[in-house]
């Protein structure tokens, strides 16, 4: 690297982490509608839970923040610097947003923020990883078994591909966290236990009340 970039990767990577380390579902929640989502749904503070306790609308401004926390340092670092250097910096949103200083080392799962990154070094792998990741919530119904999906893709795929050997090794390591991070759902899933999302289609209509012989039980 040049000296102007070795003077620049270290305030890239702790500004890199301070970004990621935002916590918006908490944020949004707690300015918007004076809700802490740690109190609700799965106590998580990233994209999905914000969808479960606050709604579509606020979900979805989550879900844009944390990709944005991801996408922007990630596409930065690969303007600047080589791959080993933008890998570091493309992780630290990543980092920040599951052991976040703020949250005194707690915080999400990554995926969203992870999936950013993705995007940014790697597009047109991310739209294989994000089908497979729609196509598998659309069969399963659960988030947590779409987003291991995902990961185990994109570790197969981007070595495949002939990337760099830094992304390469990255996407391994992603897979590895991912599946680390959803330990719980994993053991809950073995089980028959993890939650499943309901789409509008698959929705149960409500139960008709009334009284009369034409009335069943539900």
């Amino acid at each position: 690297m040049s000296l102007l970039q070795v003077i620049l990767f270290i305030p890239m990577l702790v500004a890199a982490y301070l970004a990621g380390a935002i916590p918006f579902g908490l944020v949004i929640g707690k300015v918007f509608f004076h809700v802490d989502v740690r109190a609700h749904g799965s106590g998580n503070v990233g994209t999905t839970n914000a969808f479960r306790v606050l709604g579509t609308k606020a979900g979805i401004a989550v879900l844009a923040c944390d990709m944005l926390k991801g996408y922007v340092p990630a596409l930065l670092a690969s303007l600047l610097f080589d791959p080993w250097a933008t890998i570091f910096v493309a992780s630290a949103p990543v980092a920040g947003h599951m052991y976040s200083v703020f949250l005194r080392g707690s915080g999400g799962k990554g995926i969203a923020t992870g999936s950013a990154v993705v995007l940014a070094l790697v597009p047109a792998i991310y739209v294989v990883v994000i089908g497979i990741w729609i196509a598998v919530l659309l069969a399963s119904r659960m988030v947590s078994l779409a987003s291991l999906m995902a990961a185990a893709a994109l570790a197969v795929l981007v070595p495949l591909s002939g990337q760099p050997l830094p992304y390469s090794l990255a996407a391994i390591l992603v897979a590895a966290l991912v599946a680390f991070a959803h330990r719980g759902n994993i053991e809950r899933m073995l089980h028959h236990r993890e939650p499943r999302v309901s789409f509008p289609w698959t929705a149960k209509p409500p139960a008709v009340s009334g009284t009369g012989r034409g009335t069943g039980r539900s």
